[in-house]
């Protein structure tokens, strides 16, 4: 359809065939973007595991971001029960020792529609504990069992102010559904610059993990 302007006051309406639209050219393009767009997350690192005790992120948490987030992708311990847990360090991973108090609810639902919950969480939860934070409940080690979430870390190189995170997983336990939330803050005000990711007993057999940094 041809466009059609009614009178000099009105916007021209109509369509234009495809047919119709040349390819744009670079020369065209008279101004770009600024900057990146707030929230835009930039993949820094990816670690694959593989019956790994455990995976360390000690490069790349820096000034650079406001905030830091880690994507969980089909963890799968290799024991039963197995629970996925992290923890900071200030001195680049030689010692991952982090106070922290935090706080820890969780929804669960029986695949046999049989009971559901949704709770605090006293088992997970740490007052003034330098003690790994427990992310996920008990896993299933079933060759289709695993936990996927992730974790955001806000702010790490600040040194004036605590450091804040909060957690999402879904997991699976013996024809459950769990969901699991858990937030807190590591006590310090020196620069967090390392992250470790481990199993409370036995070793993350399998699982994806990427550290993202958002502007």
């Amino acid at each position: 359809m041809a466009l059609t302007r009614v009178n000099a006051s009105t916007a021209i309406s109509g369509t234009i065939a495809a047919s119709s639209v040349a390819n744009a050219t670079v020369a065209n393009i008279s101004s770009l973007p600024a900057s990146i767009p707030t929230g835009a997350l930039t993949l820094l690192s990816t670690q694959t595991a593989s019956s790994s005790a455990s995976i360390s992120f000690t490069s790349g948490i820096d000034s650079t971001y406001d905030s830091y987030v880690f994507k969980f992708i089909d963890i799968h311990p290799s024991v039963l029960n197995g629970r996925f847990s992290f923890n900071a360090s200030i001195d680049g991973g030689s010692n991952y020792n982090v106070i922290k108090t935090t706080t820890s609810f969780r929804a669960y639902h029986a695949e046999s529609d049989s009971e559901t919950s949704l709770s605090y969480n006293t088992a997970q939860d740490l007052a003034q504990s330098t003690s790994d934070q427990q992310i996920t409940p008990n896993l299933s080690n079933n060759n289709d069992g695993s936990a996927s979430g992730y974790l955001q870390l806000f702010n790490p190189s600040s040194t004036t102010y605590v450091k804040h995170f909060i957690s999402q997983t879904n997991s699976d336990n013996n024809a459950y559904s769990y969901e699991s939330f858990i937030a807190g803050y590591c006590n310090t005000t020196s620069a967090i610059n390392a992250i470790t990711f481990k199993m409370n007993t036995g070793n993350i057999d399998d699982g994806i993990i990427k550290m993202y940094g958002v502007k």
